[in-house]
């Protein structure tokens, strides 16, 4: 059962009048998780560079009214893999570390976050920015998220970029810790993104 703390009430929303459904390109979009080294060997280390490559999600948004709603990102836990230009050996050390240990993908296989209504300020003709507050579920803790957003209106297409961190230890993660303890990661990760939506179009 996940434990949970701070949770925001979310709930699923219909689509309002002048609001389109927008469903997330993940081939077209990026989204990476930065982890840091410290310890007393963490010169001799490097900052792990993780790509999300499993994820899929919808959101519903009407520019004129400047309002979303219904955000649902669902990421596939084993989908993240180590990016940084290591040897074959090291990266199928670190992957089987951070899907075991770290993730548990075979008790928590997906990574969710929700959120309700989400108000959006204008900045310009296309371009608008938001603070969406959901609810995060991680590792079996479900939390309050905070995620500042910058977002491209484009017609049959939105664009929305923004990075968020988290402290590992919020969602009962030991960080990785190898040479006993002499190297091992930051409490805090560091996630970024650049999410494409493609316009749905409604059901005959």
């Amino acid at each position: 059962m996940d434990e949970s703390s701070n949770e925001v009430p979310t709930q699923s929303a219909p689509v309002k009048d002048g609001r389109v459904r927008f469903v997330i390109d993940s081939k077209r979009s990026r989204f990476t998780v930065q982890a840091f080294a410290t310890g007393i060997l963490s010169a001799m280390g490097h900052n792990p560079t993780i790509g999300i490559r499993g994820f899929s999600g919808e959101v519903a948004f009407d520019p004129d009214a400047m309002e979303a709603n219904g955000l649902r990102l669902i990421i596939q836990s084993a989908s993240l893999e180590v990016q940084d230009d290591i040897s074959d050996r090291d990266r199928r050390e670190m992957d089987k570390m951070l899907k075991g240990d770290v993730l548990e993908v075979s008790k928590f296989p997906e990574i969710k976050f929700e959120a309700s209504h989400i108000p959006v300020t204008r900045l310009g003709d296309a371009l608008f920015a938001a603070t969406v507050i959901g609810n995060l579920s991680f590792h079996g803790v479900t939390r309050s998220q905070s995620v500042p957003v910058r977002i491209t209106s484009l017609g049959e297409m939105i664009r929305a970029s923004g990075e968020f961190a988290l402290k590992q230890s919020d969602y009962k993660i030991k960080p990785v810790s190898v040479a006993g303890g002499a190297l091992k990661l930051k409490d805090e990760l560091r996630f970024s993104f650049e999410m494409v939506a493609q316009k749905q179009e409604p059901a005959d």
